[in-house]
């Protein structure tokens, strides 16, 4: 496959593409789909040809995506598939994209999610079908820009332009309270945003407003002093907004109750990962020595426990299932958060794995979600009771989900949470046990909702004639029940392209920090429970 794709210069213009293709899809839907003559189109007052056309460019940009599995080179952290063409040359800005292993794998994710979305929210919107669809492919060319740009302003412009679609996604196709949800959430992110811009600017004027080429960024950066520490914070708020981390959280149950179902999947499947890819790819490589800062260390780690529990808790007394899903979206990824700033190899490739083992699962859930509000037009957990009985096969899906979220063995849920508790123990073992309690609190408030779903006596007699999922939704939880079975199974190769980069990121932070990464734990743990530094291995506490 390698020498097919080196044959064709598949790496010489394949992020180009992925970038144009969504955003000519677009074009070609509000241009061509206009309202057909048939009489189900006449109804809705749209065609449905949109649709058609935005699955089309979907699937061909997954297609066209893959081939940078094979392509990729995961022995060397380097960036690959570099573009580099000129943009805007009087400020020193570049149209520069490329990817190294924590890049590549939120590509793939957002372009496997996007057509499962579509294709599970496929009935979920009957009106203004040509903005929709349009607005998804814009949706998926902002996001992919964002983890694809290498350049820092042309990053804050793709961090913005992913903004606009999503935010009318959610008022114009949303619930009863679409209005005040996305106002909520455009103002939380917007406000981080332009903490990020002052940032950017900053930095700018640091390499002289000649560049912001990330590496050239990444070069002067030390020259910021002591004020590394507010050009963290600058960066990190809009990172931790969007993540979000507690207390950031408030406008995401809102986003997910209000959203349509497609919108719901996106939001939580990749949209919620800008954060922690932010964190990744910016916060703690421009500013490691201030990312390893005892305080700011500590206020983050102390976060992210308080997340993983409280979002547990909060789950746990939910009656809307679609609340649910999304309060323990802030439970998972606080889990993200503890293993990023563990700083151990295990930790951070734990959290790489925690962010795509959720974005699965948890789009899977919102899909089921949707999928089951279609027939019975409720979200009340108390409403379905014993729908097993009924719908056998989507209640087969919805145990097979849930237990990847709760991260059973042999799923793709247990692998990253059991990389991030090994390698936070390592260093912080008192936060990795608190953390584990936010593990036992995801089994119950899913387990609960499971019998309250479909175990419980069938005592609503309009359930009993509901549907079970059609061909279409059966595809599509097959795909995702074959990605969680395979993670959980064999994440070796998932984990193999990611480790150079992350290996790459603990380096920096370990050489930028003034004592030994494992010392630092002392503020949160005892000494004679850390291990001996030399026992971690080259430097790196947890070893590889």
């Amino acid at each position: 496959m390698r020498d097919l794709l080196t044959a064709i210069h598949y790496g010489s213009w394949i992020l180009p593409v992925l970038l144009l293709l969504p955003v000519a899809g677009a074009v070609v839907i509000w241009v061509a789909a206009r309202p057909a003559p048939h009489e189900d189109e006449r109804e809705y007052g749209e065609s449905f040809i949109a649709r058609d056309i935005a699955i089309g460019v979907l699937l061909l940009e997954l297609v066209l995506s893959l081939g940078l599995w094979w392509a990729f080179d995961k022995d060397t952290a380097a960036w690959q598939f570099v573009v580099d063409l000129p943009w805007l040359a009087e400020w020193g800005a570049r149209f520069t994209v490329g990817l190294d292993g924590i890049s590549l794998m939120m590509v793939l994710l957002t372009t496997v999610l996007m057509p499962i979305a579509v294709l599970g929210g496929w009935t979920g919107v009957r009106h203004k079908l040509r903005t929709y669809y349009a607005l998804f492919l814009l949706l998926e060319a902002g996001i992919l820009g964002t983890f694809l740009a290498l350049d820092l302003l042309l990053f804050y412009v793709m961090w913005e332009i992913m903004l606009i679609p999503i935010y009318f996604i959610i008022g114009i196709y949303g619930g009863e309270r679409r209005i005040y949800a996305s106002i909520k959430f455009f103002l939380y992110t917007l406000s981080g945003s332009l903490l990020m811009l002052l940032g950017v600017i900053v930095l700018w004027r640091y390499t002289g407003g000649t560049s912001f080429a990330f590496d050239e960024v990444m070069r002067v950066a030390p020259k910021a002093g002591p004020a590394a520490l507010w050009l963290f914070g600058a960066f990190s708020i809009a990172f931790a907004i969007k993540v979000p981390i507690f207390p950031f959280h408030t406008w995401l149950p809102d986003a997910h109750v209000e959203a349509p179902t497609a919108g719901s999947v996106i939001l939580a499947g990749v949209l919620l990962k800008m954060g922690t890819y932010g964190f990744l790819r910016f916060s703690i490589p421009l500013f490691p020595a201030a990312a390893v800062h005892p305080t700011v260390r500590t206020l983050v780690l102390a976060l992210a426990v308080i997340g993983i529990i409280y979002g547990a808790l909060v789950a746990l007394v939910q009656t809307d299932i679609k609340k649910l899903v999304a309060y323990s979206s802030v439970s998972h990824l606080g889990f993200v958060m503890l293993g990023i700033f563990a700083f151990t190899e295990q930790s951070v490739q734990g959290a790489q794995m925690v962010t795509i083992s959720h974005g699965i699962s948890s789009g899977a859930l919102f899909l089921l979600v949707g999928m089951i509000y279609e027939r019975t037009h409720t979200r009340l957990i108390a409403a379905y009771g014993g729908i097993a009985r009924a719908v056998p096969m989507f209640s087969a899906a919805l145990a097979l989900v849930a237990m990847s979220s709760i991260g059973l063995p042999g799923t793709n849920g247990f692998v990253g949470e059991f990389l991030v508790l090994i390698g936070t123990y390592s260093v912080y073992p008192y936060l990795a046990a608190a953390a584990s309690v936010g593990v036992i609190l995801g089994a119950a408030y899913l387990l609960w909702a499971l019998q309250r779903i479909i175990f419980n006596p069938l005592d609503n007699r309009e359930n009993a004639t509901l549907s079970d999922l059609n061909r279409r939704e059966l595809a599509v939880m097959g795909v995702i029940a074959v990605l969680i079975v395979w993670l959980g199974v064999m994440p070796e190769p998932l984990l193999s392209r990611t480790a150079s980069a992350s290996r790459r990121l603990v380096d920096r932070v370990h050489a930028a920090s003034p004592v030994p990464v494992s010392a630092a734990a002392t503020a949160l743990a005892p000494a004679a429970v850390l291990p001996a530094p030399a026992a971690a291995g080259a430097g790196h506490p947890g070893g590889r």
